[in-house]
């Protein structure tokens, strides 16, 4: 339920308010804005119809939220937010390009990368510490090892870093040693990992969608995260399995649009993972800024042939550079800033 007040009442008026919302049970929510403050109650829809609001004289409109969620939803909050990882502000009319290899595999490696994607001013580094693979023979990252490199690399090369998390207990540990967590397509709905970075942590979290998940899915399970207590969510569309075999997941850009739509948290793109194929990564990248994406997140080594994971999808210093400068024209179209 959405409160709307009046535009002469007071702070006092407000926290009346909250008050009561708090005082049956409800969550309590407080928009104040230039013209107008707008509160919020979230809970049980039978004692919301308890609250009769309507008979506060600053109240000037009361409107339901009807999507199923409610924290993400544009019927709350009509502006597009703003996440900062690590300082870097994310979404809002900028767009953000986030680089960097599958697995952090040793500091030559990493500081490699690290010193390519610097040189094409890319604001933030990514590479897997903890990695969650099909088969359990295939390398799992280096864990506190990578996390160290990570954090090594942040301080040379003064770029904020996202790693992945796949176990809630690793929130805290992880804390220091990165800017935002990442939670991987098969983790979209571990709920007990999604409440863990909302509560213990108001670090930004990118949240991929799950290889089988629908859109309404994603946005609930980011509502998980902000219900717990961390409002710094970013969306990524990462490809959807499907009948198509041609490519290795299919990018649904669909998505994006949809989502920019019906939510005001920052939307991303992976085209590594959507497409799986190297020579399509720049292709999809311009489509994603086209579509109204807020950024893109892609898998780029020095030499993928010796990759220990995700090689054939990941882009060389060379395939990289030519990916910088051809999406530039896009943002610029777009309206946008890199």
């Amino acid at each position: 339920m959405i409160i709307v007040l009046k535009p002469q009442a007071t702070e006092q008026d407000a926290n009346e308010i909250l008050d009561k919302i708090s005082s049956l049970g409800l969550k309590p929510l407080y928009m104040p804005g230039i013209e107008r403050t707008v509160l919020g109650a979230l809970g049980d829809e039978r004692v919301l119809r308890q609250l009769h609001l309507d008979s506060y004289p600053m109240v000037d409109e009361i409107k339901p939220i009807l999507s199923p969620y409610k924290l993400v939803s544009r019927e709350l909050q009509a502006h597009d937010s703003i996440i900062s990882i690590g300082g870097v502000k994310v979404g809002g009319g900028s767009f953000t390009v986030i680089a960097g290899p599958c697995s952090v595999e040793s500091e030559p490696q990493l500081f490699g990368v690290s010193e390519m994607i610097k040189a094409q001013g890319v604001p933030l580094l990514r590479g897997g510490a903890f990695k969650p693979r099909t088969s359990p023979y295939s390398f799992q990252g280096l864990g506190i090892e990578g996390l160290a490199l990570l954090k090594a690399a942040r301080e040379k090369f003064n770029l904020p870093v996202v790693s992945e998390i796949i176990d809630p207990n690793d929130a805290e540990l992880m804390h220091d040693y990165i800017d935002c967590y990442q939670i991987g397509a098969r983790n979209m709905q571990n709920f007990r990992l999604l409440e863990a970075v909302g509560k213990q942590t108001d670090k930004a979290v990118l949240l991929k969608r799950g290889m089988s998940a629908t859109i309404e899915e994603l946005l609930l399970a980011a509502e998980y995260i902000i219900n717990a207590g961390n409002p710094n969510v970013i969306l990524c569309e990462r490809g959807i399995r499907t009948f198509e075999t041609a490519t290795r997941n299919t990018l649904d850009l669909n998505a994006v649009a949809y989502l920019k739509e019906k939510s005001h948290l920052p939307v991303f793109v992976d085209p590594s993972h959507g497409t799986g194929v190297k020579s399509l990564i720049n292709p999809l990248s311009r489509a994603a800024v086209a579509v109204g994406a807020d950024g893109i997140i892609v898998e780029s080594h020095l030499n993928p042939k010796e990759a220990l994971s995700d090689g054939h999808q990941a882009l060389t210093a060379e395939d990289f550079a030519t990916l910088m400068a051809d999406i530039k024209p896009f943002i610029s179209a777009a309206g946008k800033s890199l």
